[in-house]
């Protein structure tokens, strides 16, 4: 997993961010860093006392020894009648989770940023779902593309195969755009095109 991957090749002397924002808490990626202050990770996930892991994910676990204060856990509250409108989330709350998670990143002064991007948040996820469509996750890249720092986007989960494809443009769209220097709106047309090639 990409955890494993950061933790064995990771550069000497470099700060790393994950920012975590799977409907789930990750709970393996916070047990690899918990005792590392190199490492600083955030996970934006639904309630643990509600859904999956059951076990981690609760806003007090931040980190033991060398690591405390370096692993911040955002879990949302969830009521379960409202499941098909995103279990009362809104896009407005996560978003302020989102904000929260971007200025912990800045504190901490990280040289790099992995986004662990599970979009099984977005709305129509039938495993998971926040009050999320498909043109949210533009808001959410613009807002961790701000940190403006080298960044690597690993997509996990997302089971809405008739949305995931929306929600991963998207995300990546701010990304490509800071990387262009443009303002323009991204043309996947033109993108897949070159790709091929």
């Amino acid at each position: 997993n990409d955890a494993r991957q950061h933790h064995t090749k990771r550069p000497t002397g470099c700060r790393i961010a994950i920012v975590d924002i799977d409907f789930h808490h990750g709970n393996g990626t916070q047990e690899i860093f918990y005792k590392r202050s190199d490492v600083f990770y955030c996970s934006i996930h639904a309630d643990p006392d509600v859904e999956f892991p059951y076990f981690s994910g609760r806003a007090n676990e931040r980190g033991v020894a060398q690591g405390e204060g370096y692993n911040l856990n955002i879990p949302l509250p969830l009521d379960s009648s409202a499941q098909k409108s995103g279990y009362g989330v809104s896009e407005r709350e996560y978003f302020s989770a989102v904000d929260q998670a971007a200025q912990a990143v800045r504190d901490f002064d990280a040289d790099i940023l992995v986004i662990s991007a599970g979009l099984d948040t977005y709305l129509r996820d039938p495993v998971g779902g926040f009050g999320l469509e498909a043109d949210s996750y533009t808001r959410i890249g613009q807002k961790l593309a701000e940190l403006r720092l080298p960044t690597l986007l690993v997509q996990e989960g997302g089971y809405d195969l008739d949305g995931l494809g929306d929600c991963i443009e998207a995300l990546l769209q701010p990304f490509v755009q800071r990387i262009a220097g443009s303002n323009a709106p991204l043309d996947v047309q033109s993108t897949k095109r070159s790709a091929r090639k």
